[in-house]
């Protein structure tokens, strides 16, 4: 029987991996909880959190409760940035200042129901995808960055003792992406991967100076494009804009497994599949927001019961049949 690294890695090189994203600054204690247990029976290879202990403890539970129903544990992997970046944000506003007839098209539009008219936005619900900027007819949401300090980086991960680590840079942060590498090799943990967030736009250069940053350290890269960054549950748009970014860039890219991120969706490996050549280059794929919209039905019954929906035995069979319809053509793939 394969050990869970070795099935990790043996996804990376055969095209199957799959990762779920809980989100850099999502906070939402029993929604991780659930969405890991779930996910990881559905079968993913790795989970993907806030830098955070109690959200760190939060999908080790679901993990523990997906392994005692047979899962192999997954890779617990955390986020971290560079510098200011849109993952790592929280909306907020003050709502005694919205007029009352207002129509709240940012309610309407939060995928993660993080709005609501008497507290304005529940910080730990909210994983900055951005969507409530706009809408407000007023202009009254802001955005508030969360950053992690050099100095509590090593203390942290000594802490939380991830298998893997993501860091999330922008385009003229050489240094500073040098700076954190150097945070994270202080710690002492042993890491599987350190997986590299890259959006659209870094270029070529950019990403082989972050190699090289990568292979002095002794780290092993994993190359995640971030297309649409927390976009999947909107549409195929969001799909085609990640697998042509995939497309655009595989053949300038540095050594090391690529992987679909930002807008991916059921839509994503169809649309990849017809890239021929192109498609074999592909590791695997990373889905969050349409992970959590497609279970939010669920999660919402079962916090209507005041239970967990791990807890709910009429329930967790069904978002497992449902997570498994997503997951499962890429664990399966040709």
């Amino acid at each position: 029987m394969l050990i869970e690294a070795d099935r990790g890695e043996r996804a990376l090189a055969t095209g199957r991996w799959v990762k779920w994203i809980g989100g850099a600054s999502n906070q939402d204690l029993a929604a991780i909880e659930d969405l890991a247990g779930i996910y990881a029976l559905a079968g993913v290879h790795c989970v993907d959190v806030a830098a955070d202990a109690a959200v760190v403890a939060a999908a080790r539970r679901g993990l523990a409760w997906a392994e005692a129903r047979g899962a192999s544990r997954p890779w617990l992997m955390i986020s971290l940035s560079d510098g200011e970046d849109p993952h790592f944000r929280k909306a907020w506003f003050a709502p005694d200042h919205c007029p009352p007839g207002c129509s709240r098209p940012c309610e309407r539009v939060c995928p993660a129901l993080a709005i609501t008219a008497s507290t304005g936005v529940i910080a730990e619900r909210c994983y900055g995808c951005g969507r409530c900027l706009p809408a407000c007819p007023l202009g009254l949401i802001e955005e508030r960055g969360q950053a992690l300090a050099a100095d509590s980086v090593a203390p942290l991960l000594r802490q939380l003792q991830p298998d893997a680590v993501e860091l999330h840079t922008q385009p003229g942060r050489q240094l500073a992406f040098r700076q954190r590498l150097e945070q994270v090799r202080a710690s002492g943990v042993p890491l599987r991967r350190l997986a590299v967030s890259a959006p659209a736009e870094l270029g070529a250069a950019e990403l082989w100076q972050r190699f090289g940053a990568l292979r002095r350290l002794g780290f092993r890269p994993l190359w995640q494009l971030d297309g649409r960054p927390m976009s999947g549950d909107v549409g195929d748009g969001t799909a085609r804009a990640a697998v042509a970014l995939l497309v655009r860039r595989r053949r300038r890219l540095p050594p090391g497994p690529l992987q679909l991120a930002g807008g991916t969706n059921r839509r994503s490996l169809a649309l990849l599949q017809r890239h021929g050549a192109d498609a074999g280059h592909c590791a695997g794929v990373a889905f969050g927001g349409v992970a959590r919209r497609l279970l939010q039905p669920l999660l919402l019954q079962s916090q209507a019961r005041a239970v967990s929906l791990l807890q709910a035995a009429d329930l967790w069979p069904l978002a497992l049949a449902q997570a498994r319809e997503l997951v499962t053509p890429w664990l399966e793939r040709c």
